[in-house]
């Protein structure tokens, strides 16, 4: 009979005021995500530049954490600072926007399954996934396909959407 393998030991993984202070001035979007293998949990450090926002949308499939660690702005209406930590409940319309020195701030959610495509025919799914026509709601990072029709960052990895 083999032993189970040991838990991982919990660890530092990351000083955010280091990782704003490092990060280039103009960098947005995720600058750190939580990586560990095996993990349960998904999270995010994202910036957002002065007056950015992240459009109103709604998610279905997931709670999140919003913790603010730098600058101001606005979370589902509402004015945060550092410390301000904000629930973002499934199925609510949530959306962000930095005030005039930027926004920085940590989301936590449970880490998502990779996308799978159903349906309810026995038959199979035509190779190519996504209709071509949301080809520009899907994130180039994480796969993910957009509620939002005109998305600004992800809402799961925090990557900015590419313009144009």
């Amino acid at each position: 009979m083999t032993e189970p393998a040991p838990a991982p030991a919990p660890r530092l993984l990351a000083d955010f005021d280091a990782v704003l202070r490092e990060a280039p001035g103009e960098a947005r979007g995720a600058l750190w995500r939580l990586a560990e293998e095996g993990r349960q949990l998904d999270a995010n450090l994202v910036r957002l530049g002065p007056g950015e926002e992240v459009g109103a949308h709604r998610e279905d499939a997931l709670d999140v954490l919003l913790l603010v660690v730098a600058g101001t702005g606005s979370a589902a209406g509402t004015e945060v600072r550092p410390g301000s930590a904000v629930w973002l409940p499934r199925g609510a319309t949530r959306g962000l926007r930095a005030g005039g020195r930027g926004l920085a701030y940590l989301t936590a959610h449970r880490r998502r399954a990779g996308l799978a495509i159903t349906g309810r025919r026995a038959e199979p799914v035509a190779e190519g996934g996504e209709p071509a026509c949301l080809l520009p709601l899907v994130c180039q990072e994480c796969g993910r396909v957009s509620a939002d029709t005109h998305p600004v960052f992800c809402s799961q990895c925090g990557e900015r959407w590419p313009t144009g």
